[in-house]
């Protein structure tokens, strides 16, 4: 099983759809100060800028891409200029195509420049958050947006707390078996298709629902099942940090399998790591439950350092070793015969 796919990445968002979702994200609000049409503006890069050095002359090296932030800084030191000087200051700002330009803690910029940001069609928004507050908040927002991500077949459900994602051939049950967990209390993320993504350089993957799919799955010979309206919102989760990869497999007598679990596989998705579990499907077997385990050795593994197969082998070897120490040494020829004389 290969997952070391090309990551897709986002090339850009427009200025409006920032604005739309940030709001619902986040608890901060954007209000614009001028009319542009913010779908005709879009954002390339998910880094922000403070173009303090850029209104003061210096543009050699302005990233004009980028978000731009006015903060008190920048507001107070265009305020402090003559009115011809921070006309000029400010008109070589705007020759940049900067996407749009964000105001916070409420900072004011005099009409004349409004009307230049407008005349060069960028679009001018302030929040009454701080700087510190808004640079978060938008950091954390584009991070998301740009992230690497790709989309795979499968099943992605949280069995006690840990992100599992099924994956296998198309006929192997897997929505069956996460149907299964579900009615068993544990949650879906997401089935059949799933987003998973990776949070900027962490390697942190997070899978998501795709939209259109959402909480459907398809059972095959019972048909689409609405997993909200049937188990409730206790059944479903928006997002989970995917943890452990099961891999379902054909069964097959000539194949071996693991059978201790001391040599831990791996697959690597988006560049990052994951333990692999690989489990033969055979009539009879109650792949639930053992999911279920996976998941709780994973835990124990994580938090207490547990490895039940090391645990085992530990502890063969040490009643071998003391079946050794406790056995009579071996006598010798020469001890016999010293006996017999006697």
């Amino acid at each position: 099983m290969n997952f070391d796919q090309k990551g897709l990445r986002k090339r850009s968002v427009t200025v409006a759809y920032f604005f739309e979702n940030i709001q619902k994200r986040f608890d901060i609000k954007f209000r614009p100060l001028n009319e542009v049409d913010a779908q005709k503006r879009r954002i390339p890069e998910r880094d922000l800028h403070r173009p303090g050095l850029a209104i003061a002359g210096f543009t050699k090296l302005f990233t004009y891409k980028r978000l731009q932030i006015l903060g008190n800084t920048e507001t107070r030191y265009l305020n402090h200029l003559s009115a011809e000087e921070r006309s000029k200051a400010f008109a070589i700002f705007v020759s940049f195509r900067i996407p749009c330009i964000i105001l916070t803690s409420n900072n004011k910029l005099e009409p004349e420049l409004i009307d230049m940001a407008t005349s060069a069609g960028i679009p001018v928004y302030v929040t009454r958050c701080s700087s510190t507050k808004t640079i978060y908040s938008i950091t954390d927002f584009l991070d998301e947006e740009f992230s690497l991500y790709q989309q795979f077949h499968g099943s992605m459900v949280d069995v006690y707390g840990v992100g599992v994602l099924l994956t296998g051939k198309s006929g192997l049950g897997k929505s069956e078996v996460a149907l299964d967990l579900i009615e068993r209390g544990h949650g879906l993320v997401a089935d059949d298709v799933v987003v998973v993504k990776r949070k900027g350089e962490t390697k942190t993957l997070v899978a998501q629902r795709n939209n259109i799919i959402d909480h459907f799955m398809e059972i095959r010979g019972l048909g689409v099942v609405d997993v909200r309206a049937n188990f409730g919102i206790r059944a479903i989760r928006d997002s989970k940090e995917v943890q452990v990869v099961v891999e379902l497999l054909e069964w097959s007598r000539e194949a071996e399998y693991e059978r201790l679990g001391l040599d831990q596989k791996l697959v690597k998705m988006l560049g990052v790591e994951l333990p692999l579990v690989q489990l033969p499907i055979f009539p009879g077997k109650n792949i639930t439950v053992i999911i279920e385990v996976v998941a709780l050795n994973f835990l124990l593994k994580r938090y207490a350092g547990y490895v039940p197969a090391e645990a085992l082998t530990d502890r063969i070897r040490n009643v071998i070793n003391k079946d050794r120490a406790d056995a009579p040494a071996p006598t010798t020829i020469s001890e016999e015969y010293d006996d017999e004389i006697e």
